[in-house]
Order: C-alpha cells, then structure tokens, then sequence
C-alpha cells in the first residue's frame, strides 16, 4: 500500500550547496529552459484539443475516424507513459544534457509532421512519436532539477514545474483555438518552438555528472564527463541496490494522484453541461478559476518549508473535499467552489510526489526512478476518464463517479496518516533555506 512508504529525511536534511550557480542571469536561463522544456508536454497534450472537430470533418470519409481522430490527442499521453521508464534508463547512461537536446529536435520534427502527412495513420504515429519525444524530454527536464538543486530550492523549482505546465495549459489551449481559425493544420506549426530551444539548452545547460558525483556517486568515481564518471563509477565498488520497494510506494500514490490531480480539467465541461450550463464562455472561466487555483496550491507548497511526506494526508483529504463538494453541488457556483477546493490540493499534490520521489533517489538512479515516477503519472492520466466513466456506469452520474473517487481520496489520506502515525515517522523540522 502506498501509505507503507517510509520518510525521507533526505529532503529534510539535504543541507549541501547546489552544484550550480543559484542566483544571476545564467542562473534565469537555466531555470526558464528547464520550465519551458517541462511545457513542451502539455503543449503536446492540449494544443490540437480546439481543432479536432475540423479534423473529424477533413477525414470524414475514413474508417473509424470517429475514434482515431481523437487519439490523436491522447496517444502522446500513452507513448510518454510507457516510454519514460527506458527514458529513464537512457538518461542514467548516456547523460541528462546530451539526450534532452536531440529529443527536443526530434520533437520539433514529430510534432510538425501532420503539416505535411495526408494519411490519418500516419498522423497519429507521428502523434505517438511526439510522446516519444516528450518522454525524454521531461524526464530529462526533472532529473536535471533534481541534479542542479538541492534541499529547499530543489523543492521551490519542482512547484515551479507544476505552476508553468498547469498555466501552460491553459495558454496552449486558447493559442491552438487561435490559430487553428486558420485551418486545423496550422496549430502544428506550433511545435518548431522546440527548435529555438535546443540550442539555447545546448549552450546554457551543463553536465551535471562531474559535479554531483563527488557527493553522489560510489567512492573511487572519477570526475570529468558523464560517460566518464559513469564509467569510473561501473568500475568502483558495486552500485548499491535500485530503491525499488520505497520508490515503488511512492509511483502507486503518484498513479491514484494523477487521477485526482486530471479529474477537474477533464471532466469539469461535462459536469457543468449536467447542470444545464451550456455557455462556452462561462465552460472556459470555470475551467481557468480552477486552473488559476492549482497554481495556487503549488506556490503555497514552495513557501510550506516542510518535508513533503507529512503533507500528504492533509494535501489529499483537502483534495476529497473538493470532491465531496463537487458532488454535492447542486448549481454551477458550487461546483466551481468544490473544484477550486480540490484544485488548491492537487497544486500542492503533486510537486509533494515529485519531490518524495527525488529525496528516495542517488544520482546514478535519478533519471531511471524519474522515468518511473513520470511513467506513473501519465498512465494515471491516461486512465482517470476510463475510471470515471466506469465509475458513472457503476453509480448512474458523473457527479456520483466524482464522489466515489474523492471517498477513495480519503481513504488513502487516513492509511498514509495511520501507517505515518504507526511508523512515528511525522517530522516537522523545517526544509533548510540552501546558502547562495
């Protein structure tokens, strides 16, 4: 159960100076490649959402374009949640840096792909391509967060992730509605951003290796390149073992999480249509309100200088009452109030996991259990409609499939706060402010 993970002093007590400079104007370079590389994803995910049904329409005469026109959509989603896990792998082998910077070029050569293809098939490999390509790039983007920071500026930069790609989606949603007027290809021209980027991430970022592996990596590793230091670590005493059984824990919540961290921005439109609101405009208000409080809940947690692990159960059952609310509500104002609930929770919910997940891993490990960590996340996201809609047939409404999920929510916070109570394992030092 995922309530059984222990804690993880690490976070609390990582008081080692970054490896990086932290304050200046490559120090801003860095950070804004990092959240900008962390976004490519969402726009992947909610950029083409506005012209699909210009899609449907241009591939009308083919076979099932009903259902495979929207996979076209989702299917980055799926391809990003099964590849990060040997995206993990890659990067712990060949370097963060080097494969962040040929995925975000294949990126750009994926993502404008349907600008040129005519065959529906072919777009939607392409789509699962892009997944490809995002899989290496965020997890490359998280690993190098958790390699440049460390202790409270580690945990202030994963919220900042979470702040970018939820604002992020908002934006890449009313962009790709923008331009697609112009026709349902011309969103795709979007994805060429990626190719301003490489080069920028190319000159600004570093290799992390040589410096973290002094304080990381196995005694007798060797400073100097990131093929190097690996090697020399391969070639010292043998690597202790893959945190399995704790980082295994913590990917089960952070599944169960992405379901209740997705739930809002995918099923809001079609609560509200249930109770009777039809209006695009006031579909769209509710959905930035809630988006605007995620943001919200992930810049409380950066100013929360606690470790993350006590913060869960909390962080959930706030998570459940938004639900609870929601499934409650018998007017538009109320349920916008339960998912403003629940969406302050989630901002808080999943740099919490992310950085739980981090504190559990060395450097040798991070981009392998940051590969795991993401691959969790993006099959919870994958599922959460899947859930949903069977819980829907289960109850007979949305609203009720909503509730089923927000008792489940608490449930797990009253496990996690038991198996905490039961292990005494609650510490409420304060993260430690990490020294320019």
């Amino acid at each position: 159960m995922p309530g059984s993970v222990p804690p993880s002093p690490a976070v609390v007590a990582d008081a080692a100076p970054s490896p990086v400079a932290v304050s200046g104007p490559a120090h801003l370079l860095r950070v804004t490649l990092l959240m900008a590389g962390s976004c490519l994803p969402i726009l992947g995910a909610v950029l083409i959402a506005p012209v699909l049904p210009k899609m449907q329409d241009h591939f009308a005469s083919v076979s099932g374009a009903k259902a495979l026109v929207p996979l076209a959509l989702t299917v980055p989603a799926l391809s990003l949640a099964l590849l990060a896990p040997f995206a993990g792998v890659i990067v712990d082998r060949l370097g963060r840096k080097r494969l962040l910077i040929v995925a975000t070029l294949l990126y750009a050569v994926f993502g404008t792909a349907p600008l040129w293809l005519d065959s529906l098939g072919g777009i939607i490999a392409s789509r699962a391509l892009v997944g490809v390509t995002e899989a290496a790039i965020m997890t490359c983007c998280t690993t190098l967060i958790g390699d440049y920071y460390t202790g409270h500026r580690r945990v202030k930069y994963l919220a900042l992730q979470t702040m970018c790609a939820s604002a992020s989606a908002t934006v890449f949603f009313v962009l790709g509605g923008a331009v697609g007027a112009a026709g349902w290809r011309v969103p795709f021209w979007v994805y060429a951003v990626s190719l301003v980027l490489a080069p920028l991430m190319a000159t600004a970022l570093t290799n992390p290796a040589a410096r973290a592996a002094g304080a990381e990596a196995p005694a007798g590793a060797e400073a100097g390149t990131e093929a190097g230091t690996e090697a020399a670590a391969a070639g010292g005493p043998a690597r202790r073992a893959f945190p399995w059984r704790h980082l295994g824990g913590i990917c089960a919540l952070t599944f169960f999480g992405a379901m209740v961290f997705y739930t809002v921005p995918v099923e809001m439109a079609y609560l509200l249509d249930d109770l009777g609101v039809e209006n695009t405009g006031v579909i769209g208000l509710a959905t930035a309100i809630a988006s605007a409080a995620t943001v919200g809940g992930a810049v409380a947690f950066a100013r929360l200088k606690r470790s993350p692990d006590p913060m869960l159960p909390a962080v959930l059952a706030l998570c459940a009452a938004g639900f609870g609310v929601m499934f409650l509500a018998g007017n538009a104002p109320l349920l916008i109030a339960g998912a403003v609930i629940n969406c302050l929770g989630t901002g808080m919910l999943l740099p919490a996991l992310l950085t739980s997940a981090m504190s559990r891993l060395a450097f040798e490990d991070r981009g392998r259990g940051t590969g795991l960590w993401m691959a969790a996340f993006f099959g919870g996201e994958f599922v959460c409609p899947l859930v949903l809609l069977a819980g829907e047939s289960a109850v007979g409404s949305l609203a009720g499939a909503v509730g089923m999920l927000g008792l489940a929510a608490a449930v797990v916070a009253a496990g996690l706060w038991g198996a905490r109570r039961r292990a005494g394992a609650v510490d409420p030092r304060p993260l430690p402010e990490q020294l320019a």
